[in-house]
Parts: structure tokens; sequence; C-alpha cells
């Protein structure tokens, strides 16, 4: 009697896989647990495993195909046994094994294609593709290589060929996009609203917002200006150095948000280079301090005060405007209290600080306090990072400014 191979259903959403790979072909004897194939939904990958112990006498489902969940994929039988001889097929259940979830495939994936970009490896025989897939990709004229793939392994699916919207090169496409999003425009407005509009465009932008108790950090910091006997003018104290150096520390603790995402290509880095966004007369823009992870508090308020300086009378080196791995946005001063900053690319956070706010609230005796509150927003490019984690890096910021200590460690 033949038993069933059923898809699996991974998630309460699921309500249908696709069969991406056949680890076993039809003939092929199987044992109870072995893997004969591989399936994956929208945001999970996961293994089929064989029921019971037989021969795989019908695949029913082929790769790059797609079928409901508890519907069977194909058959395990005897040896030369027919589905439906004797009309008796059994039912048993099938346990998946969650192997790794979208975002760990996605990073694997595109982990391998920036290894092949930065060697110019042309090599195709790497790029692991289902048969379904390759086919529809030759039918539509597209290359699989530069598509990527969401299956085990980085492997491409039919999925990922049907989701794929074939785009130049950022460079090459820069003449269309100043056509368009700068059109109207001129001078810095026009190179503004160029890489205004390819980061909204190019990014699955998110903006979760929080506050940060700062009562301590404001107390520590009129002390230490008490007890320092010389003057501090390199604004080691100032609050956007502190907010800085908290952001600096939480980068640290989560690499995968000091990164860029750029080409179809991502990639960490192990320098922490802010980007400051300043305001000058024409426009916007952010100058950069690079390896800012390793300077003390007064090295980096020097810094930060030099290059915003320079910034705004125009003396700044034009190399000192890239290679930065994430932004602050500092909008206090207009008394703005929550905003949603937006990317700047090929950064994928950046984040806004607003106007020091003043609450009360009641302390452990019941009596009313006043806190100092800063408002803090967090953009993320939600196809790199989650949610989930983004908040915790929001929260890992707050933590060292409610920390203050932590900042001069």
């Amino acid at each position: 009697m033949a038993t069933e191979i059923i898809m699996p259903k991974l998630g309460l959403t699921m309500t249908e896989g696709t069969v991406y790979e056949w680890v076993k072909n039809e003939g092929d004897e199987v044992k109870k647990g072995d893997i004969v194939a591989a399936i994956n939904s929208e945001k999970l990958t996961a293994n089929v495993d064989a029921p019971v112990d037989g021969i795989l006498i019908k695949i029913l489902v082929h790769e790059g195909e797609d079928a409901k969940c508890k519907d069977p994929i194909g058959y395990i039988g005897a040896a030369g046994e027919k589905v439906g001889e004797g009309g008796a097929v059994e039912q048993v259940p099938v346990e998946s094994k969650e192997e790794v979830d979208n975002a760990e495939q996605f990073e694997e994936a595109q982990a391998k294609q920036s290894i092949l970009a930065k060697q110019g490896n042309s090599d195709k025989e790497r790029v692991f593709v289902t048969p379904l897939a390759r086919k529809i990709a030759a039918e539509k004229g597209l290359d699989y290589h530069q598509i990527i793939g969401t299956g085990g392994n980085g492997r491409v699916t039919r999925r990922d060929v049907e989701n794929y919207v074939p785009t130049a090169r950022p460079v090459e496409t820069s003449s269309v996009a100043s056509a368009k999003a700068g059109a109207g425009l001129t001078g810095m407005r026009q190179v503004i609203a160029q890489r205004m509009m390819s980061s909204l465009r190019n990014t699955a932008q998110v903006t979760l917002q929080l506050k940060a108790d700062i009562t301590k950090l404001m107390s520590f910091r009129k002390e230490l200006k008490q007890k320092v006997n010389q003057p501090l003018v390199d604004g080691q104290l100032s609050l956007t150095t502190l907010v800085t150096k908290a952001a600096i520390l939480a980068l640290k603790d989560t690499p995968e948000m000091n990164a860029w995402y750029h080409d179809g290509l991502y990639e960490k880095v192990t320098d922490v280079n802010i980007g400051m966004a300043v305001a000058v007369d024409n426009g916007l823009v952010v100058p950069v301090v690079k390896s800012a992870d390793s300077m003390t508090l007064t090295e980096l308020g020097r810094s930060l005060n030099s290059v915003i300086t320079d910034a705004r009378e125009g003396t700044l080196e034009s190399s000192a405007y890239s290679g930065g791995t994430f932004t602050i946005s500092n909008l206090g001063k207009s008394g703005v209290e929550y905003f949603t900053p937006v990317i700047n690319q090929p950064e994928i956070g950046i984040l806004g600080v607003g106007t020091l706010l003043k609450e009360l609230a009641l302390n452990d005796d019941g009596k009313a306090i006043q806190l100092l509150k800063l408002p803090l927003s967090l953009t993320f490019d939600h196809q790199i990072i989650d949610g989930a984690p983004a908040a915790d890096f929001l929260a890992e910021i707050v933590s060292y400014l409610e920390d203050p200590y932590m900042l001069v460690l």
C-alpha cells in the first residue's frame, strides 16, 4: 500500500508551499526519516522526511511547482508498485524540520554573491537554481545569475524569478533617476531629490520610536563639567556627542546594523563610520566621522565639531561625505519630537533625535518629580533587519543613554 508524502504546514498562515528540490529520485530506496525533498513557503524553508521505508515510486509535484498544505507531493511504496493499485493509499503525518528562516537564507545568499563580486568571479556553475526557475528565466529573457535566491543554500526558485524586477546598477541609472526625481530642480536640491527618491524606491523603510530617560545622563554631564579643572571646549559632553557614543556602542553590539546594502549586496562593515546630517544654506549634507568606534569622548566630540563646522562653511573635503555606515539626524533645536528620517544609502539604518522633553512622574514615595526624556526615531531597511532586532537595537541605545557611566568606560 502506497504512502503519501505530504506538503507540510510550516506556520499558521501558510496555505501552500513550493518544492524547490527533490533529494531523492523516482525509484530510489528510502528509509523512514531520510530527507526526500526540500520545500519552502514565503518565510520558511524545511526538509520533508520519508514517513516510511520503501521506494519513491511517484513524484507528483516537481521542483518549482506549488502544492497546498496537507496535499500529497509524492508516494512511497513497494518496488514495482504503482499508485492506485488495490485502491489503497495510506496517509502518514509528516514532521518537517525547520532549517533556517528567510532572513538567514537571504544573508547567506547575499554573502556568497558579495564574495564572488569582490573576487571578480563569474563562475556561473556556483549559482543554484531549480530546473523550473531556469526554464522560466529563459522564457522571460532573464539572467538567473542576477537573481537573489531565497531557497535553501541561496537556491533560485520559481517565485524568485517571477518576482524579480530587472534593474540596472545605480551608476547606470543615475541619468534616468535625474530626469525623473530631479525634474525642475537644480544644484544640490536636485541631488537631494534624487537620493531621497532612490532611497525610498530601493528600500523597505520602517520607523520605530522610543523615549530615553536621560535625567541621570544630564546630571552626570553637569557633575563632570564641575569636576574637570579645565574648560571642555571640544564638545565631548554635548548631547549630540553622548547620543552618538551610545549609538556607536549599540552598533558594536549589533554588527548587522553597521552595514551596507547596495546593488543587491549586503556587507557588514568592521569600522563604525558615523554620518551626521547637517543643514546648510542650500540643502542638507552628511559628513562622516570615520572609525568613530576607536575614539574617546573627547576625540569624538572634536571630530564631530570639525566635520559639522567645515560642512557648513563648505570647506570639507569631498572624501569626508562618503563611507558612512550609520547616520544620525538631530532636529531637537527645531522642537520636533518624533519624525521619520530617510535612510542614507547604502546604509541600512538612521537615527532621528528629537527635542528634549520635560515630563512629570511619580517616584517610589508617590511624590511628583521631573524627568528629562529624549525622543528617538530609528528608521531601518526591513529587507535586511526584522522588526524585533531593530527594536532591540533601539532599546540598546536607550540603555546606554540611561546608564551614562557606560559611555565613558
